[in-house]
């Protein structure tokens, strides 16, 4: 178990080099297992959740070989031997069920331990379930989850009633591509990291339709065969610099950053007076200017509210940053997390630390801003709280301590390092 130490008080400014989307890049390395020859991923970011997934393909009996400099993992699935996997690296990463439709759609047969992951409440699977059963695999009643399809997959229309689970589309959408037969789904995820997926099966030689919408066709092929593919820009990651540049009153350049990405993002940021530019592929962050940051009114004077929802909606990933960066903004607002019951619970940490926070329920906090914060010790939860955490550290007079730091690296690559470039005062101890 590791630390971070943080020094507060010091603005951030200069350039981050953006990495490739943690969300992306892990359903992107489930799918290598669908093809008959290697696939090559390239411009992975080099985080704890890429690895662990990298170790499960592993044992699967992959070939796998990570070349960190070239940031490239090469995923050769011709040798493939087991398809249960083991419980220790499950326990250990939430998208280990994203093993599920590879497996099954193309050796007939997985089994996989519950997933582990972040602690931000209930994380359900039913969606993945149900699709699998609708493409005809039986799934056993007990614990590991057995999935058997032993003569084959078939495609079949599909409505993800339930919910719009992104986990949830990219598995179906990795097992319809094996699948006998035409499957159309209704209400996918439509997240740029999906459609960093959907990209890759087409590279396969899959046959996708409606990528970027929530109606996606998939004509099942007989077999896909190997491809060289790259992971977009991580638009979270980017989100939190500019969200730590805006905080502590400074500026920021992000490369490379996705014009679309940021078009949704805008909004958002918007409403705290951060604007930006785009130039080419960098997005240009020149600091708050004249009148700081301020929380912009709904009309008429109303209170405002910032809720999360599926894309084009606020990222959940975003929200608990955003929160701190309300604590360093003129005005009131609400946060309403519709997703996920427990990822709010880190604000009372904040509050610690000197913010006015009224946490409502689970779901929702009233934050009034500006909060000068103090320093505090912290434990970080999961990777995006552990992140606003840091946020904070930054912001804040005095030294904060972060505990847990482990859990922010699952998501953030060389976190401590990068934000050293930007100026700084955090190191990591044991």
């Amino acid at each position: 178990m590791s630390r971070f130490v943080i020094e507060g008080g010091y603005p951030l400014s200069g350039s981050h080099a953006t990495p490739g989307n943690k969300n992306a890049a892990l359903p992107m390395l489930a799918a290598t297992l669908l093809a008959d020859g290697p696939v090559t991923v390239r411009n992975l970011p080099l985080i704890r959740d890429v690895r662990r997934m990298l170790e499960l393909l592993t044992a699967t009996g992959a070939g796998v070989s990570l070349d960190e400099a070239s940031r490239a993992a090469t995923v050769d699935p011709r040798s493939v031997s087991r398809t249960d996997l083991p419980t220790d690296l499950c326990s250990a990463i939430r998208t280990s069920i994203l093993l599920a439709g590879p497996l099954v759609a193309r050796f007939g047969h997985a089994v996989i331990p519950p997933p582990g992951g972040d602690v931000i409440g209930r994380r359900r699977l039913d969606t993945h379930f149900d699709g699998l059963q609708a493409l005809g695999a039986t799934i056993g009643s007990g614990v590991p989850y057995v999935f058997e399809a032993p003569r084959g997959l078939r495609g079949c229309p599909y409505f993800l009633l339930d919910e719009a689970s992104v986990t949830a589309t990219e598995n179906l959408l990795m097992a319809a591509s094996l699948a006998e037969g035409e499957t159309e789904f209704f209400n996918v995820a439509c997240e740029p990291h999906v459609q960093d997926l959907c990209r890759m099966l087409q590279a396969m030689g899959a046959d996708l339709e409606g990528v970027g919408t929530n109606r996606i066709r998939v004509r099942g092929a007989k077999a896909l065969h190997g491809a060289t593919v790259d992971v977009g820009p991580d638009y979270i990651e980017s989100g939190s610099y500019i969200a730590a540049a805006a905080a502590t009153g400074g500026s920021i350049t992000i490369d490379p950053a996705s014009h679309e990405d940021f078009d949704v993002l805008r909004r958002p940021f918007a409403r705290f007076g951060v604007h930006w530019q785009m130039d080419g592929s960098r997005l240009l962050y020149p600091g708050a200017g004249v009148g700081g940051l301020r929380v912009a009114s709904d009309l008429f004077g109303a209170i405002p509210k910032l809720e999360d929802g599926i894309w084009p909606a606020i990222p959940s990933d975003l929200l608990s940053v955003l929160i701190v960066l309300a604590t360093q903004s003129e005005g009131l607002i609400l946060f309403f997390e519709k997703l996920f019951e427990s990822r709010l619970y880190f604000v009372d940490g904040l509050i610690g630390m000197g913010a006015q926070i009224v946490h409502c329920d689970p779901h929702r906090v009233v934050v009034r801003g500006y909060s000068p914060l103090h320093g505090a010790h912290l434990m970080s939860p999961d990777i995006r709280a552990g992140m606003a955490m840091i946020i904070a550290g930054l912001c804040a007079k005095g030294t904060t301590v972060i505990d847990n730091a482990e859990s922010i690296d699952r998501g953030y690559e060389s976190i401590e390092t990068n934000l050293q470039a930007l100026g700084a005062r955090i190191r990591r101890e044991p």
